[in-house]
């Protein structure tokens, strides 16, 4: 019987190999402005751009930041600092002109690229940004250069002299303060760094020039960023949707046989609430690798989901420090709630308090230890420091490896709620009510009790459709004491007409406490 080929074997990936070898492949296969490009075409427009980046006098290193919306040129400018050694960061439209401007000035930025359509909610941004070059996308801004005029004249050609560039994440961490994951520059050619991506889809079983991937998340968001950019180093075209809609979601993975995708929990929540007739009418048979991060996926939720998509949902666990496990369909259909096993070159301790290791099945403080370079957060040595243990690094999150070495998270460490001296995992009780149908988003926070230190309350947002009203929180309260143990249960549960999130999916508890805690307000 012949062996079966390696669909891997002989093929030379990378978005420059895929270029050259493929250029009439697509790479774009639909777009918020309906572009559609090849890969040659992609890669022509990024090599045009390098050029146009060195002409100003960016060089390797220099640190441009993108404020751009979900398309085509985000795809454009990601590719040309890879390919020129310089840094990015891509933040969120969304985030007011002071933010960006802190940002900005903590990364000593050189360049900041801004598209039109966002420029009016900036407002006096051009004059005040303190930063050498300004570039507008998609129309003008005053005191910006139009990215047009920026590479009139340039050739399209592979330049020379190419060298790795990166990416630089932030994060608002748990102070508010700008919190960003600096790293040296790895080295070596981009043509020949992009063949070995490879490895990247051949670990989530992304097939080499073969069906398209669905971008449905902010592309500023670095899981986002990692998943696209894996499936076009394998030849994988994009289908780029502007923002999330759960339909429209639906439509596009049965209109282009969508085979992979990102996404975060609350993207299944909104799809899982959906009417069976939108859920029922479109041909999902394409899917193949799902995978989601950034968030907690309450337990209920991922068993919803692989019940309707089938085994097709894997799950990573990490953060902008590193890479840690990778959760197959059947692995956690084995173990339902583990977030995986660690991935090559990472090792896993569960530790004390004291910093001694524990066993398995106990909970304790996770730390990662990575073969890579690792990391600082630039301009923050002691938070640098406070989250190592010699070489190993904490995200700050709490759990427990089984006897097999499949991690299990409980919670973050600062959301940990002590009542009576028990610890109680916030994550637990929101994977409970976030399964109840009327229950849109939820965030449990401990809020100060006289006698128990601590007590447990739910703060919920409601699909839509559904009032909020006394009756609905005594359900709710019901719904949890048939699913939880008592002193689990939330003692009172708040309506709101919507909760915080980050870009990247993570509720932002740390504003809801501080309504309680900071002002000493009682329960």
């Amino acid at each position: 019987m012949p062996a079966v080929e390696n669909p891997w074997q002989h093929q030379r990936l990378g978005v420059w190999w895929i270029a050259q070898d493929h250029p009439d492949h697509l790479a774009i296969i639909d777009s918020p402005s309906g572009a559609r490009l090849t890969f040659g075409e992609l890669a022509a427009r990024a090599h045009q751009l390098v050029r146009a980046l060195r002409h100003v006098g960016l060089e390797p290193g220099d640190v441009i930041v993108l404020v751009l919306p979900n398309g085509v040129d985000t795809v454009v400018w990601q590719l040309a600092t890879q390919e020129s050694g310089l840094r990015y960061i891509a933040l969120n439209p969304a985030l007011s002109a002071s933010e960006i401007h802190e940002i900005v000035d903590h990364a000593d930025a050189q360049m900041v690229v801004v598209h039109a359509a966002d420029a009016a909610h900036l407002h006096d941004f051009h004059s005040t940004v303190s930063v050498g070059h300004k570039v507008s996308v998609g129309g003008p801004i005053e005191g910006f250069v139009g990215q047009d005029s920026l590479v009139a004249g340039h050739a399209t050609t592979p330049p020379g002299n190419r060298q790795l560039g990166g990416l630089i994440t932030y994060s608002s961490g748990t102070t508010g303060k700008p919190k960003a994951v600096w790293r040296r520059l790895p080295t070596g050619d981009p043509w020949d760094y992009a063949d070995r991506l490879k490895s990247f889809g051949q670990a989530f079983q992304f097939r080499p020039l073969e069906g398209a991937h669905l971008v449905s998340a902010g592309m500023h968001h670095g899981g986002c960023q990692g998943f696209y950019q894996g499936a076009l180093n394998v030849g994988q075209g994009l289908v780029i949707m502007g923002k999330f809609d759960p339909v429209r979601a639906l439509q596009l993975i049965a209109e282009y046989r969508v085979s992979t995708a990102y996404m975060v929990p609350t993207q299944f929540v909104r799809l899982l609430r959906l009417p069976e007739a939108d859920r029922e009418r479109f041909d999902l048979s394409s899917l193949e690798t799902v995978v989601h991060s950034a968030a907690p996926c309450p337990l209920e939720i991922k068993k919803q989901m692989l019940e309707w998509w089938g085994p097709v949902i894997w799950e990573t666990y990490g953060g902008i420090e590193g890479a840690a496990t990778i959760a197959k369909p059947h692995r956690w259909l084995e173990k339902p709630g583990t977030v995986g096993r660690a991935i090559r070159g990472v090792s896993l301790r569960i530790l004390g308090e004291d910093g001694k290791e524990l066993p398995a099945g106990e909970v304790g403080n996770i730390f990662l230890e990575t073969k890579g370079s690792g990391f600082e957060y630039k301009g923050d040595p002691e938070l640098t420091r406070s989250v190592h243990n010699g070489r190993a690094f904490t995200l700050g999150d709490m759990g427990y490896l089984d006897e097999d070495g499949y991690l299990f998270i409980c919670d973050r460490a600062k959301d940990l709620i002590i009542s009576g001296g028990v610890n109680i995992y916030p994550a637990e009780i929101e994977g409970v009510l976030a399964a109840h149908p009327m229950i849109g988003d939820v965030a449990v926070i401990g809020v100060p009790d006289a006698e128990w230190g601590e007590q447990v309350k739910a703060v919920v947002e409601v699909t839509p459709g559904a009032m909020p009203s006394p009756e609905l929180a005594d359900a709710l309260l019901a719904w949890c004491q048939e699913r939880l143990a008592g002193y689990k249960c939330p003692r009172s549960i708040e309506f709101r007409s919507e909760l915080p999130r980050t870009d990247g999916g993570k509720l932002s508890k740390r504003d809801l406490r501080d309504e309680y805690w900071t002002a000493g307000r009682r329960i």
